[in-house]
């Protein structure tokens, strides 16, 4: 086995000016990722811009503080954080349900997570997740997001056609794509920011409007003042949000573990247990603050391999300074002067990694053309993808009680994988065993 060389290890402290361009790196990696994903879920919520702002604010502040407890206490990795692309999910199919019954959902899972993880329960639901069961679940929540996509890119309130946004949008994605083959290093590992900041000039170029700007907006402030949360508990919205925190629970394994590999960690054990329980409580302080949950991000390895550095103190300046946006909304309006359809291009573009991945696992298995996995992996794509894009006023039809679960695409993939793999396909694994 070859024993990777870096020029500094993971307990190593790299020299203050050293660490400080590393901790800007990672930062250049995760603020997309936060503005990215956290103006679509504002936007859902709230038509009014500062509105929007706050939430962006208690993202960033959640983020940092996550950040900075897996460093010094959680899994102790080298390992990116920032909002999950599945929680985004279980935020949108049950738009339709009050915010705070949504955010009381997500404080129930986050505190479930972290019991599992603390008593060790959660070894006994490992083997529900097969190499397809995973494979799905990844495929499930990019395909989901379509609609979502779909919407950002048309962007009908915006300047321009949708047919001029959807052809910016091909030749862009086009562009980032023919990018990702020929970067290499750390201009790989942030193209996702220069792809958003030449995106969104392009656009401005394209059809002037200039970015929106609000003279109320203050360069510092408090969102402390903002957070008034009731709790208001839905059966029906845990279960759904419960599916959606078994995939957030496989992102996070996945990251750790193979972040843990890759700088060769001792008792990872330890870290991967110790990491779940920080994933599950600051899941549970989200909800409360009423903002979607981190998550750890697989895209940690490549950022080592391109600085060779894997010290994990590197990312304790791009925590403190996750931390200080989070107190200006001045400069996170700054931030979030994206066009929608950079947004949704970007979004598109982050999904292929999840389908990759997805594919890639099935490819894997022993037999990977065989009629089983064509119906354990094609059928639940079927079904969430015909449940995602059912019309509002369908699912509006549907009981009140069932509606975050027959309503969500996601939910009823993942149940219909888990019945086809454990039940109806059940005797063949157990022939094959």
């Amino acid at each position: 086995m070859n024993v990777p060389s870096y020029r500094y290890g993971l307990e190593d402290r790299p020299p203050r000016w050293q660490n400080l361009i590393y901790g800007l790196q990672w930062l250049a990696i995760t603020v997309p990722l936060i503005i990215i994903l956290g103006k679509i879920v504002a936007r859902i919520h709230f038509t009014d811009p500062m509105a929007q702002i706050t939430y962006l604010q208690k993202l960033f502040f959640i983020t940092a503080v996550m950040l900075l407890i897996q460093v010094y206490w959680g899994h102790r990795l080298p390992l990116v954080t920032g909002p999950a692309a599945i929680l985004l999910v279980g935020i949108i199919t049950n738009a339709g349900s009050p915010m705070d019954a949504i955010y009381s959902s997500m404080m129930v899972c986050g505190f479930l997570l972290t019991i599992f993880s603390a008593t060790g329960w959660f070894t006994y639901l490992k083997n529900l997740f097969t190499p397809r069961v995973v494979a799905v679940i990844l495929l499930l929540i990019a395909f989901t997001l379509i609609p979502t996509i779909m919407n950002l890119v048309i962007a009908p309130e915006a300047e321009g056609s949708p047919l001029q946004h959807l052809l910016f949008s091909l030749l862009l994605l086009l562009v980032v794509v023919a990018l990702s083959q020929r970067l290499s290093g750390l201009w790989k590992s942030t193209l996702i920011i220069w792809a958003m900041l030449g995106g969104s000039l392009t656009y401005y170029l394209l059809f002037p409007q200039g970015p929106s700007e609000s003279a109320q907006v203050p360069f510092l402030a408090s969102f402390f003042r903002d957070v008034t949360f009731h709790v208001s508990l839905e059966p029906a919205l845990i279960v759904s949000m419960l599916l959606c925190y078994v995939a957030l629970v496989i992102n996070d394994l996945g990251s750790i573990q193979s972040v843990g590999k890759m700088v060769l960690a001792d008792r990872m054990p330890v870290r991967i247990s110790r990491g779940v329980k920080v994933t599950g409580l600051v899941n549970l302080l989200s909800g409360f603050l009423g903002i979607i949950g981190p998550v750890n991000f697989s895209l940690s390895p490549g950022v080592i391999a391109s600085t060779s550095c894997a010290s994990r103190f590197t990312l304790v300046p791009a925590g403190v300074f996750l931390f200080v946006i989070a107190f200006s909304p001045k400069l996170i309006q700054y931030l979030g002067n994206i066009p929608p359809v950079v947004i949704g291009t970007l979004l598109l573009y982050i999904m292929c990694s999840q389908v990759a991945t997805g594919l890639r696992i099935v490819f894997e298995s022993t037999d990977p053309l065989s009629m089983d996995n064509g119906y354990i992996v094609g059928l639940p794509m079927m079904l969430a993808t015909v449940v995602s894009f059912l019309p509002p006023a369908v699912t509006a039809s549907f009981p009140a009680l069932v509606r975050p679960i027959l309503g969500n695409g996601f939910v009823i993939g993942v149940l219909a994988v888990i019945i086809l793999e454990h039940i109806i396909f059940r005797t063949e694994d157990l022939e094959r065993g």
